[in-house]
């Protein structure tokens, strides 16, 4: 039994899995089979990055968690998950990248025998590590199974964090603090972008502390100038320059938690429409952390960002924050609520986002973000404490 090395404990997993079970019930799903693997993290304690291969948990409503994936892999899961090792089923590696047979050849044979071949099935049929390929095998396989769309139903029990999560993600908040500390420390005029970067993961993995940073789910992005339009550049061998701006997305990750946060620092005299787009975006953003609040709705976060900004002559077509938390590559994000006029969740407390205003221009671009809490009373809560402002450096 390898509970032991589980980064929460028993009651917290039971606590998981009772909300999940209670979906599945509420869904009329007899068993779920979870690939994502935050969501696997989240019920199981697995981790390891094996998800480039197909593994999957089977939650079962009258039974421990069934983790399934390569052979090789069953030794990390033997180390990570807090279930007892009968619970751990390895497939044989001839599997694997074969165009003879299939993973979920294997997976369908377990739910036979387990006596599931004739009941209703969930799957996360929108999900980056699911393949169409994946899903027609398991259809053909189970011909008297009934295979129920059960996209998002994990991620959904995960939006409002245990006191055990945010002690993690307040870990995961320290390491950003410092990541952007030492990028406005370090960034200059003719210093190479990518050296910048080998210090950002430097200071990422190193931590604070005792509490190391683990690997976050999407890698340093930092666009400058006209590059900062779009926002999902990462790097080159450039170097930087006087007269641009450059934002910076980055999360500080402890424990697979993440928190992330986003600055611009712009190198000389920052122009005029800049300076008049950065006030307007912190108005924005202190309107919005006043309007998160328990029995608020997300897009009433979203409307009171956007009030200043039309003053202002902006407007922005993209939604303006997401739940965070535990995540793996290739998305921070846990794909259920956005923060956008048209989202009428109902905020409660205990629920984490990234509040992210960020603007991408015609030619450039200013992110300035904050990873929020919601609390059982007032405006929400920022994990990190760093000045919501342009950073100049001259």
């Amino acid at each position: 039994m390898s509970e032991q090395h589980a980064p929460f404990s028993r009651a917290e997993y039971d606590r998981r899995l009772a909300k999940t079970r209670a979906a599945m019930e509420k869904a009329g799903i007899d068993l779920l089979f979870v690939e994502d693997p935050s969501n696997m993290a989240w019920l199981t304690g697995y981790d390891g990055w094996s998800f480039y291969v197909h593994q999957g948990v089977l939650v079962f409503h009258d039974a421990d968690p069934l983790w399934w994936g390569r052979r090789q892999d069953a030794n990390g899961a033997l180390r990570t998950v807090w279930m007892v090792d009968s619970q751990v089923h390895g497939y044989a590696d001839h599997f694997v990248q074969s165009t003879e047979r299939h993973p979920m050849q294997d997976l369908a044979e377990i739910i036979l025998a387990r006596g599931y071949g004739d009941k209703r099935i969930g799957v996360e049929l929108e999900n980056y590590y699911f393949s169409a390929k994946a899903y027609l095998t398991l259809r053909e396989e189970l011909p008297g199974a009934e295979l129920i769309d059960a996209t998002a139903l994990v991620n959904w029990q995960r939006g409002v964090k245990s006191d055990e999560e945010l002690g993690f993600m307040r870990r995961a908040a320290a390491i950003s603090e410092r990541i952007v500390d030492g990028i406005v420390e370090r960034v200059e005029p003719g210093l190479p972008k990518n050296e910048l970067v080998a210090e950002i993961l430097r200071d990422a993995i190193r931590g604070t502390g005792e509490d190391w940073g683990d690997y976050p789910a999407i890698v340093p992005l930092l666009p400058s100038g006209p590059d900062a339009a779009a926002p999902h550049l990462t790097w080159d061998g450039r170097r930087f320059e006087t007269g641009a701006a450059t934002f910076y997305e980055i999360s500080g990750c402890y424990r697979r938690y993440h928190a992330p946060l986003c600055r611009t620092v712009f190198l000389g005299t920052p122009p005029e429409h800049i300076l008049r787009a950065e006030a307007a975006l912190v108005e924005g953003l202190e309107a919005g952390l006043e309007a998160a609040r328990a029995g608020n709705r997300a897009c009433d976060i979203a409307n009171a960002l956007a009030a200043p900004l039309t003053r202002a002559g902006i407007e922005r077509g993209a939604r303006c924050g997401y739940p965070i938390g535990l995540s793996y590559p290739p998305d921070w994000g846990e794909r259920t609520v956005s923060l956008r006029t048209e989202d009428e969740t109902v905020l409660e407390p205990g629920m984490t986002f990234h509040f992210m205003p960020g603007l991408w221009m015609e030619n450039w671009g200013l992110e300035i973000t904050e990873s929020i809490l919601i609390r059982d009373s007032g405006p929400a809560e920022t994990f990190c404490n760093r000045p919501r402002k342009l950073i100049v450096k001259g």
